[in-house]
């Protein structure tokens, strides 16, 4: 085997997002780095890069095509660790390394959120349970990032080799970081927002699970008491005409600001007051984790990803049942006691830096990565 690992996920934009510091590091201990995924995107710290017909629809024929190329890819290489991420990704990877790991190569598997959980609609649980019960036997590590996933993987004895709990794919919190008053209010102007303006901040594709409904109804339920109150919505989807069409309904539509695809999240966190999420199941959101290092309380939905994640009274509030009448009064709790709302937003930067910065997880997963470079000349990783 050779001191080589390969990268692999749905899309390339999940390296760019997520890994970038992790391949720093094996480039950093002599190793060459590939990726293969769909997309051309231009990757550093990569020194081959495969793009792949890969679709996130599991059941496309494309896939089978990419399959087919991603075990030549693989056999050819003789990589010493498969990194695998994203259910489709994940998949794949797994099936095509099976003849390299009888040869040696280690397949390391990163469950970003199993699409069964808690709450989780049935058919999930009759479609991915068995899957990834199954491919878990083709796996030599199992990364979960979150408790309710690692409790239900050791307790339904999936055959990994190891199963692991990493605590998400880490926060840059020299990026994203707190600003203070003067700051913030230049910012504000820069945007078009007053200082006085209460602004809460979500950023999430517009479908189902997102809900931003639910975020916009109860922004009609307090729209005469906290008439400064402005919500922004960053994202794009399938539901965000329909929302559009709600903010207007219920008369917030001035107080909604549909913002579309960002790539100024950074600077739109550290305008505002408070971050909202409204998502049906999450698995370690990073949206979350981002607005609580730059310093905002958070009020979410009840799901396991931000129950990980958000203490009641510490850092925020989990809004159980999507009680909107709940989340309306949240919102007018922290818009009437500023102190709070700064003591919230302080505690929740506080755990970030404890458990969830990318210094921390890079020290957890190196430690995985060694343990694994250690046998011979390394492993195989897979991405979900």
């Amino acid at each position: 085997m050779h001191k080589k690992i390969l990268f692999c996920a749905t899309v390339d934009y999940h390296f760019k997002a997520f890994h970038l510091p992790y391949m720093e590091w094996f480039k950093e201990q002599g190793w060459e780095v590939h990726v293969a995924a769909s997309g051309d995107m231009d990757l550093p710290f990569v020194d081959k890069k495969y793009n792949l017909p890969i679709v996130r629809s599991p059941l496309n024929p494309k896939n089978l095509e990419a399959f087919k190329r991603l075990k030549r890819i693989i056999d050819e290489n003789e990589y010493s660790i498969v990194d695998c991420h994203t259910p489709v990704g994940g998949v794949l990877a797994r099936l095509a390394s099976r003849d390299s790991r009888k040869k040696g190569s280690k397949v390391i598997y990163t469950a970003h959120g199993f699409h069964f959980c808690s709450g989780a609609p049935i058919i999930n649980w009759l479609i991915y349970y068995p899957v990834e019960k199954w491919l878990a036997s083709l796996t030599d590590c199992l990364i979960t990032i979150n408790e309710e996933d690692f409790r239900l993987a050791i307790d339904d004895k999936f055959r990994a080799g190891r199963i692991e709990h990493v605590h998400g794919v880490g926060v840059n919190t020299d990026k994203f970081k707190p600003v203070d008053i003067e700051r913030k209010k230049i910012l504000r102007a820069a945007y078009g927002y007053k200082p006085e303006d209460f602004i809460l901040f979500y950023a999430a594709e517009f479908n189902k699970n997102k809900d931003q409904r639910l975020l916009i109804e109860a922004l009609s339920l307090i729209k005469n008491d906290i008439p400064n109150a402005k919500l922004l919505l960053a994202g794009e989807g399938n539901l965000l005409e329909e929302c559009r069409k709600l903010a207007k309904d219920l008369r917030v539509d001035s107080m909604v600001d549909f913002l579309g695809y960002r790539k100024d999240i950074e600077q739109l966190l550290k305008l505002a007051d408070a971050a909202v999420a409204s998502s049906r199941r999450e698995g370690l959101p990073v949206n979350i984790m981002e607005a609580m290092a730059t310093a905002l309380p958070v009020i979410a939905s009840d799901n396991r990803g931000h129950r990980e994640l958000i203490i009641n009274n510490k850092n925020g509030w989990i809004i159980e049942d999507a009680n909107v009448y709940e989340f309306a009064n949240k919102i007018k709790l922290l818009a009437n006691q500023r102190s709070f709302l700064s003591k919230l937003g302080t505690n929740g930067r506080k755990l970030i830096l404890q458990k969830y910065s990318t210094s921390k997880i890079l020290e957890e997963k190196s430690l995985l990565y060694k343990s694994y470079m250690a046998e011979g000349e390394g492993a195989v990783w897979a991405i979900p």
